[in-house]
């Protein structure tokens, strides 16, 4: 339902002379109370986003096998988590929009299994309209790049993962 079917209600319901009514759908409530005044304007419209019955009726039978099927891929996750230990990771040293290239139409700096020494520019961060280049502070080879083209960036967010070997 949206803004201007709530409105057509409102209105239809002041010319109804009706004092109260409430309305439930499957994922909205609406009270519309009009004023003892005559006056035929509501006083209050109350307006309530509910979440949806059948989610929250299903969702609790389901719950314990999901619970055991999350705890299985943990040793997995773990397992990964050691794999990525040997890398060294490029975070980002400022907030703003990551970029893989100078320009558009030109190459992205760093591709992964790319070679890379120290000082080498891997991508531009911009932040408030200043085009930041990010250098390399360790010599490798890319394995991973961790964020996309173009997506805002935090302090310290992880961009890169570097083999030092």
């Amino acid at each position: 339902m949206d803004i201007k079917e709530i409105q057509s209600l409102i209105k239809f319901v002041a010319k109804s002379g009706a004092s109260e009514v409430k309305l439930e759908m499957e994922d909205i409530k609406i009270t519309i109370r009009t004023g003892s005044t005559g006056s035929g304007s509501p006083e209050t419209t109350i307006v309530q986003q509910i979440p949806v019955p059948q989610a929250t009726a299903a969702a609790p039978a389901p719950q314990a096998p999901a619970a055991q099927e999350a705890a299985a891929p943990a040793p997995a996750d773990t397992k990964k988590a050691d794999d990525d230990s040997k890398y060294i990771t490029i975070k980002s040293p400022i907030i703003g929009t990551f970029y893989r290239k100078p320009s558009p139409d030109k190459p992205p700096f760093v591709e992964v299994g790319t070679s890379i020494n120290k000082g080498d520019v891997l991508c531009v961060i911009e932040a408030m309209k200043l085009f930041n280049d990010i250098e390399s502070e360790v010599s490798g080879k890319i394995v991973k790049i961790l964020v996309d083209d173009s997506s805002p960036v935090e302090f310290d967010q992880p961009l890169f993962l570097v083999d030092p070997s």
